[in-house]
């Protein structure tokens, strides 16, 4: 085997576990600090640690700041609404139903790119639907009332977010350096968050005595260093192989939330997560021709 490319895989399987940890990090913190003023120390503190290190190599023009604006405000809302959804449902289903966003990318490129879709990409589509609805309702039917499938449908709102923003960084961070990149849209999204969080989660702020080692821990480990990885693993693994191998942070998070929380999923919720996962490996599949989004 190829010592590189082992390493590469390597890498994003250790980013996978931290991404898929850090569901059940969030949802102790969603108890005790507001979701704004969560992700606005998050995403603040995070670019406080990558600012030393984010040296353009180039003057940074118009452009560049647009796609930097366009990321921040992805994570802004993706961040926040996943947030939000964690009050109400577990870590597994939130890391299970966030992962749709590898299914919704390349749909968004059809309808606003105009980017040819692959038959599998719609396949794909509508088994993780079917896999969301067993997950939100465990078998018993789908209901539009209840703190559970309000949280579930917060987080699938979300997955949209971050599959704009996988977009928007894949566009993006080609124009610059990465970390400058990175650090601009932290400060965009920890700029929103903060003011927001300010205005109307002030109260909250005593949260933290109880709730800081969740605001260190996903700024540090899942946010500057997790994403910083990610960047290294892909240099040396097809973007193919490394999405198959990300999606994983979905079952890390089941993981982690039995491990943490004691959190358990039923057999017919198992079989949704199960039709997730099954769509995020559809999605992946490539024509022989190795043409598609």
């Amino acid at each position: 085997m190829n010592t590189t490319r082992f390493r590469s895989d390597a890498v994003l399987m250790l980013v996978a576990i931290i991404w898929g940890s850090s569901f059940a990090v969030q949802r102790v913190a969603a108890q005790y600090l507001g979701v704004f003023l969560f992700n606005g120390l998050r995403f603040m503190l995070a670019a406080l640690i990558l600012l030393p290190f984010a040296r353009p190599r180039n003057r940074l023009e118009r452009p560049d700041f647009a796609w930097i604006v366009l990321a921040g405000l992805c994570a802004f809302a993706g961040s926040a609404l996943q947030q939000a959804g964690l009050q109400f449902t577990t870590a597994a289903n939130a890391g299970f139903i966030t992962s749709l966003y590898v299914v919704l990318v390349p749909v968004l490129l059809v309808v606003f790119w105009r980017q040819k879709a692959r038959w599998n990409a719609w396949a794909a589509a509508l088994l993780a639907v079917t896999g969301a609805i067993l997950l939100s309702t465990g078998g018993t039917g789908f209901r539009l009332a209840g703190k559970a499938v309000a949280g579930d449908g917060l987080v699938l709102i979300s997955s949209l977010g971050w599959a704009l923003h996988v977009i928007a960084v894949g566009r993006g961070a080609r124009r610059m350096a990465v970390l400058t990149f990175s650090a601009g849209q932290y400060i965009v999204a920890g700029t929103l968050n903060m003011g927001i969080g300010l205005a109307l989660e002030s109260r909250l702020l005593s949260g933290l005595a109880v709730a800081w080692w969740t605001v260190l821990y996903i700024a540090v480990v899942s946010t500057a260093i997790g994403y910083t990885l990610q960047a290294v693993g892909q240099r040396h693994a097809p973007a193919s192989d490394a999405a198959i191998i990300l999606s994983l942070e979905s079952v890390f998070a089941a993981v982690f939330g039995y491990l943490l929380l004691a959190e358990q999923l039923t057999a017919v919720q198992r079989l949704g997560c199960a039709l997730i996962f099954g769509a995020v490996l559809l999605a992946q599949v490539k024509r022989k021709t190795g043409e598609g989004v």
